[in-house]
Parts: structure tokens; sequence; C-alpha cells
């Protein structure tokens, strides 16, 4: 499970906000989804949404549906790390966890980090596909983590 934030929640009427402007309608299953990527430090996979709004009684259907939802509004980002897992990110403002960024997943524990723009460098060399000059790349950092070397 990933690991959350300290920082204050926004409250419903954002969430509610956020939702409308998108275009989608706001449902309860909604905001909860949206407050638990809000809460995220790394991306969530659809099991890890499960475990934590099972109790609030939201079934994997429900919440997969919701996923796709915000996915599709450009609410949510998803991703594959390379280990066939789809995780989920809220799309967020703040420069250091804007658009796509880089990840690093430990090969050991499979712990996923969001890694901040900066910590990766992309160069263009000839040859290299046009993707990398515009940064349109996903990077994905593999190895051990801090707590696993």
């Amino acid at each position: 499970m990933a690991a959350r934030k300290n920082a204050p929640q926004p409250k419903l009427a954002d969430y509610q906000e956020r939702l409308r402007t998108a275009g989608l309608r706001s449902t309860s299953p909604r905001v909860a989804v949206l407050r638990e990527l809000e809460s995220a430090t790394a991306p969530l996979s659809h099991a890890d949404l499960v475990e934590s709004l099972g109790d609030e009684g939201y079934d994997r259907v429900t919440i997969y549906r919701n996923l796709t939802d915000l996915t599709e509004a450009g609410l949510v980002v998803r991703a594959d790390l390379g280990d066939h897992v789809w995780r989920f990110e809220l799309k967020r403002e703040e420069k250091s966890h804007q658009g796509t960024h880089p990840h690093f997943t430990c090969t050991d524990c499979g712990t996923v980090t969001c890694l901040p723009s900066e910590a990766v460098r992309i160069s263009t060399a000839k040859g290299a596909p046009k993707a990398v000059a515009a940064r349109s790349v996903d990077i994905q950092l593999r190895g051990l983590c801090d707590h696993c070397t």
C-alpha cells in the first residue's frame, strides 16, 4: 500500500467542483476515489483502492468503473510500471508532480515511488524518436529501494 500525505485534505465541495468541471456527475464513489488518490504519495493500484475503500461499502467493480471514468475525464493518470498492474494517480498541478514524471520501482519489495521531474535528465541524440525531444515518454527506473539495500 502506498504511503499517505499529511497535508490537509480538500473539502467535499472541492471534489464535487473538480468532478463537475471535468463533465462528470459528483457521486460518493467518485469522491471517495479522488480522496484516496489525493492522499497518496505514490500511484495506487485498483487492489490498493479496493482495500482502502472496501470498508466504506464500495465493491471492486464500482471502484474500477470510477477509475476508468476519472481517467477518461483527465482527472487521473493510469500507468503500467512494467509489472502488468495498472496504477492510478491524481493529475496534480504542483510542478514536481505535473504531467508525466519518472517512477522508481523496487525490484525486491515492489514499492513504487514518484520521482521529481528533475531527478532524471533526458537529452536527445541522433536517431532518437521525436517523442524523446518532446518529453512525451514514460520514465521508469528499477532497482533496490533504500529499505531493501
